[in-house]
């Protein structure tokens, strides 16, 4: 058992575990088709799904990491400048995409594609989809449920078996079993209500810090900013403009807005809630809702970030538990927000700190379960064995609920051996981010260039992705990796993926559009 835990830290623990269990199955009770556990009967209120929306795509990791990348040396709230493009992007999404994903009742965007190309480019882009968002969202498990085992201790993450069961592989199941819990009674609904609740708390988790640290610090909140602003850790613009680190305002407004153009325009993690929507109207207001929390969400953990350095550098205040040593896919820095969270704030106000994060990594985890079974079954499933009742298809949702959970475990763990997926949760999705908007691009507004350019733009894009991220991220090949770092001068940074991806898949399009045009462009 942790020993910086009381009886009341872990009363609020083990409250907040089954209450949001018990809430997700209240709220998603009474399934009775495919359109109720995929879309929530197009009733949910605007407002919740907006609020899902930020929740979804904050994991723990995100909660963890975002301080941590304020309170590194030579650290700053410079990211900020990337939450620009999310702004921007979900605006532009409000006003053109939402239009197309409520005109009649889709489960996906990629029946987008069927409707404009045909059925390759659909199951090329759902497979996509399934296979990075499994990687990826395996990835933010594993990466998670590491300084969750610090805080929940080796002997509960371990399900009371240490010796047999690895405390990280206790902690991974332990919360992908909750999710899966309320997520295949309840579906998409039970998925957003839950999500409403998490981010209220991870949110209130956030603030609490932010108030909290200064009276820690001799002098309070106006020498704790004058101590961070002599350090340059309240710096926040960077006007260079550079395809690699560290994160400029160019970054943000270019980079940053197209990748969340596909992140919540064409991947199906994010889309999924907007299609849960009643109306064009409440899909529009869901998104700018969005658009409103995201900001100040992250502003308030990158100071979080900053004023947890100058707890611990700016005023020299001794960490109470040893930073762990650098682990796979995580930094020493990474643990400091929850080591202050378990060593600095009082008993039951620690218990809640620590559901903030919990909250996120079960959020975050049960969105993408949600999101896999929804487009294995209605863009595969359905599309192979037609003509059965919706009893059937119910089931067959619920079972796939199961199964990518289950993958979810398997790549979680895997990703333990891997010592290259630091920005692995942006990194990995953005080797098919391109190709998803790529091809949504196409349907809606280019479909004269035809489903076959359309697919060849998505595979060379996937393709020429995985050329600049693998080589320069494969520490077991250095020969490869200083020559592509010679090569190409430097890594290029995740912001810049979508954009990459997304000029290659169109580029490709119309250059096999163009050279080889399809039977009905030659007989016209």
């Amino acid at each position: 058992m942790n020993p910086h835990f009381n009886a009341g830290d872990w009363i609020v623990i083990i409250a907040y575990l089954g209450g949001i269990v018990a809430l997700g199955v209240w709220f998603g009770k009474d399934q009775r088709n495919t359109r109720d556990y995929f879309l929530g009967s197009k009733n949910i209120p605007w407002w919740g799904i907006g609020v899902s929306i930020v929740a979804a795509e904050t994991s723990a990791l995100t909660i963890i990491g975002v301080p941590a990348y304020a309170f590194a040396q030579g650290g700053n709230i410079m990211f900020i400048q990337m939450i620009v493009g999310y702004v921007i992007a979900r605006l532009i999404l409000a006003v053109v995409m939402v239009p197309h994903y409520l005109k009649g009742e889709i489960y996906s965007p990629y029946q987008l594609l069927e409707q404009h190309l045909g059925q390759g480019p659909r199951k090329l882009a759902g497979g996509l989809f399934l296979f990075l968002e499994t990687m990826a969202a395996g990835v933010r498990v594993y990466v998670a449920c590491i300084p969750i085992q610090l805080m929940l201790g080796p002997t509960i993450c371990s399900l009371g078996l240490p010796g047999i069961v690895n405390p990280v592989l206790g902690a991974i199941l332990i919360f992908v079993g909750l999710s899966l819990l309320y997520t295949y009674i309840g579906g998409v609904k039970a998925v957003i209500w839950t999500d409403a609740v998490q981010f209220g708390l991870f949110l209130a988790g956030g603030l609490f810090a932010l108030v909290y640290i200064p009276t820690l610090v001799t002098g309070g909140w106006g020498e704790a900013f004058k101590l961070a602003g002599e350090a340059g850790k309240l710096a926040w613009l960077n006007t260079s403009f550079t395809f690699s680190a560290p994160v400029n305002i160019w970054m943000g407004i270019i980079g940053g807005t197209v990748m969340v153009l596909s992140t919540h325009g064409a991947e199906q993690l994010i889309v999924q809630r907007v299609l849960a929507c009643g109306t064009v109207s409440d899909g529009r207001k869901a998104l700018c809702l969005s658009a409103v929390l995201i900001f100040p969400l992250f502003l308030i953990f990158l100071l979080v970030g900053v004023m947890l350095w100058v707890f611990y550098q700016g005023t020299g205040h001794p960490f109470q538990i040893p930073l762990p040593e650098t682990r796979p896919g995580i930094k020493s820095n990474d643990f400091i927000f929850p080591i202050f969270m378990m060593t600095e704030v009082p008993h039951v106000l620690k218990g809640f700190l620590i559901v903030a994060i919990l909250s996120a990594a079960m959020s975050s985890i049960s969105s993408a379960i949600t999101s896999l079974a929804s487009v294995s079954t209605m863009d595969f499933v359905k599309q192979v064995v037609k003509g059965r009742d919706e009893e059937f298809y119910l089931r067959w949702s619920k079972y796939s609920t199961v199964l990518w959970a289950l993958m979810l475990v398997l790549t979680a763990w895997l990703t333990r051996e891997v010592t290259f997926v630091l920005n692995a949760a942006f990194s990995l999705r953005g080797l098919t981010a391109g190709a998803l908007l790529g091809s949504l691009i196409i349907a809606l507004f280019w479909k004269k260039l035809g489903a076959r350019a359309a697919m060849s733009g998505m595979i060379a894009s996937v393709t020429v992705m995985c050329l600049i991220y693998w080589p320069a991220n494969i520490p077991a090949l250095p020969g490869l990796r200083e020559w592509w770092l010679r090569t190409f001068g430097g890594e290029v940074y995740w912001p810049w993926f979508t954009l990459i991806g997304t000029c290659v898949t169109l580029g490709v399009a119309w250059l096999v559009a163009t050279v080889w045009p399809a039977a009905e462009e030659r007989r016209a």
